[in-house]
């Protein structure tokens, strides 16, 4: 049951309150899940306030089961009571939580639940991507998102359920992998059936017995011979198979549990100089998606907009975003995987590097790591973008560290994608050096870029944005190289409204100047040999960031089969390449 809608509401300006029981009265209203400060949410106060609270009833009577209440996404601390008893604590302003409420339930089915945010408006050692510390939004930073911003519900479960799947593709072999977790007490005798489709036909139909209250198993495929069907559910974002998956947990004969879910064949990584998509050279056509949008901010007005920027962003040509300093809506990735668009997911930044900025990150990134690892559409996991919150790198150590760890964290907790440490400069531990390039001087790129220049001058001698492209002691090792932020042609005349200065990298003054430099700089370099992949900014305009390629409410300024004829455009033949 979806608990979104109106919630009674109030800001504690000097955070004096300590609990529901406190709280004098209610004086505003706010529709969930858009935050305080948006347009959409009834209130549209974008000042300074550290704390706010909410509170709603919902009805739902005790019975057979658990219940258990979720929230997506809450910025940045919150605490929850049911019916004045605290229920749940959670730090971590993009990723989700819930708690187990059945005990704290009044008989009667009248309930009330209440929430405490915490979000210091001018805390830089936490984890808040683009969200300004300013009053105004200020150079490339936004208005802040806080409390509730992303969808709150209640179910009904069983005593014992299945709470977590966990899959993992592995292409050699056509293999599926399947964790499952569940929770509850074991009542004995538990069993988990698996059934995989594609469509009408049944792949599998597995069953296994649980032990320690988990399955953890590897499903292969079947050869069928010469005629071998199974390349035909290859994922990719030109045929985005997905494969359809129930799972039943069975005890005594009978069906206590049952979800239903979808996964996907497809692998992708490193070889070399490359990226590779299911066993092949891909080359890489992204653009970069900050996630906003004017009246609701860090939260999308509704699903049809989570599904309308997927489809945009394929309408342009790109086969995937980068999305930045944002850990997106799940919906987002759901219409991703099923549409086909790659992901590349990025870890919003602190902007102070301290233990408690580090130790923050780390827990929200693996939260993160986690809610997210099952889509298919994620294939490179990004923990630092321009050493935003290690801006020491090259001199001292402690940074570097904080870098590494990370890069070597993700690729432990999943050792199947790609992951890049600090994307735009200074790399050291990464699978991809990524390049931010903002020069539009078509004659500079080919001359930083080209035929006649060799890897290794490039990293000696070419410093975009006045920073060293790989760290000492971390030499080019033949990874692959993308220029994973370009571009940024903005429209002088075009600002949202409110916003009294934009920014751009190069500014131009109408749709035809703007379309005809977009179309030469995508020319140069998606037929630039050294690049493997390019993602330009930016997907669309963003508050004072008026160098989208749509409007902030998603209008394209040219043509969208226009941008699609050059961002689709093949590639010159390279020998020995893609």
């Amino acid at each position: 049951m979806s608990l979104n809608g109106t919630w009674r509401f109030r800001f504690d300006e000097e955070a004096v309150i300590s609990g529901p029981g406190q709280i004098p009265d209610w004086p505003l209203e706010i529709t969930v899940p858009y935050p305080p400060e948006a347009k959409a949410s009834g209130i549209g106060d974008r000042g300074f306030h550290k704390v706010c609270w909410y509170q709603r009833d919902f009805e739902i009577a005790p019975g057979p089961g658990r219940v258990i209440l979720h929230f997506g996404a809450v910025d940045y601390a919150a605490r929850v009571w049911v019916n004045g008893h605290l229920a749940v604590t959670h730090e971590g302003g993009h990723t989700p939580f819930s708690a187990d409420i059945t005990e704290l339930l009044d008989a009667d089915g009248r309930q009330t639940v209440t929430l405490r945010a915490e979000d210091d408006p001018h805390e830089l050692s936490k984890p808040r991507g683009k969200q300004d510390w300013q009053l105004e939004p200020h150079s490339i930073w936004y208005p802040r998102t806080t409390g509730i911003w992303q969808t709150v519900w209640v179910e009904r479960v069983a005593r014992t359920y299945i709470d977590k799947i966990r899959w993992t593709p592995r292409l050699e072999g056509f293999a599926i992998g399947v964790e499952a977790r569940l929770k509850g007490p074991d009542p004995g005798d538990l069993s988990l059936e698996l059934e995989l489709k594609h469509g009408d036909r049944l792949l599998a139909r597995d069953r296994y017995r649980v032990v320690d209250g988990e399955v953890d198993r590897f499903v292969v495929l079947s050869d069928p011979g010469i005629d071998d069907f199974r390349n035909e559910l290859l994922w990719s974002p030109e045929r985005p198979t997905l494969l359809d998956a129930t799972l039943r947990l069975w005890q005594d004969g009978q069906v206590i549990d049952e979800v239903r879910s979808y996964t996907a064949l497809r692998s992708a990584n490193v070889l070399r100089d490359r990226f590779m998509l299911n066993g092949r050279p891909y080359v890489l056509r992204m653009v970069l998606d900050q996630g906003y949008w004017p009246d609701t901010l860090l939260a999308a007005p509704d699903d049809d907009a989570l599904r309308r920027d997927v489809e945009l962003a394929k309408a342009m040509g790109f086969n995937g975003v980068r999305k930045h300093q944002k850990i997106e809506d799940p919906r987002y990735l759901y219409w991703a995987d099923k549409l086909g668009l790659l992901v590349w997911e990025e870890m919003p930044s602190a902007y102070r590097f301290t233990r408690s900025a580090i130790q923050r990150t780390i827990r929200e990134w693996t939260e993160a790591l986690d809610r997210d690892y099952s889509h298919p559409c994620i294939i490179v996991w990004v923990p630092f973008n321009e050493s935003w919150g290690v801006p020491e790198l090259p001199s001292v150590q402690a940074h570097r560290h904080a870098v590494e760890a990370l890069y070597h964290l993700t690729k432990t907790l999943d050792p199947t994608r790609a992951v890049i440490g600090n994307d735009g400069w200074e790399s050291s531990a990464t699978d991809i050096v990524g390049i931010h390039d903002y020069d539009c001087n078509l004659e500079h790129i080919r001359q930083r870029y080209g035929p006649e220049v060799e890897p290794e001058q490039l990293f000696d001698r070419r410093r975009p944005g006045g920073k060293l492209l790989t760290l000492d002691g971390y030499p080019h090792q033949g990874q692959p190289i993308m220029l994973t932020e370009f571009g940024g042609i903005a429209f002088r005349a075009h600002a949202e409204e409110g916003v009294k200065k934009i920014w751009g990298y190069t500014a131009v003054d109408d749709a035809d100047t703007f379309a005809k430099l977009y179309e030469q700089l995508l020319e140069t370099v998606i037929h630039t040999a050294l690049f493997s992949g390019f993602c330009y900014t930016q997907f669309s305009d963003t508050f004072q960031e008026a160098n989208g390629l749509l409007y902030a409410d998603r209008t394209p300024k040219i043509p969208l089969e226009r941008i699609r004829q050059v961002t689709a455009q093949s590639r010159t033949y390279i020998p020995g390449g893609v």
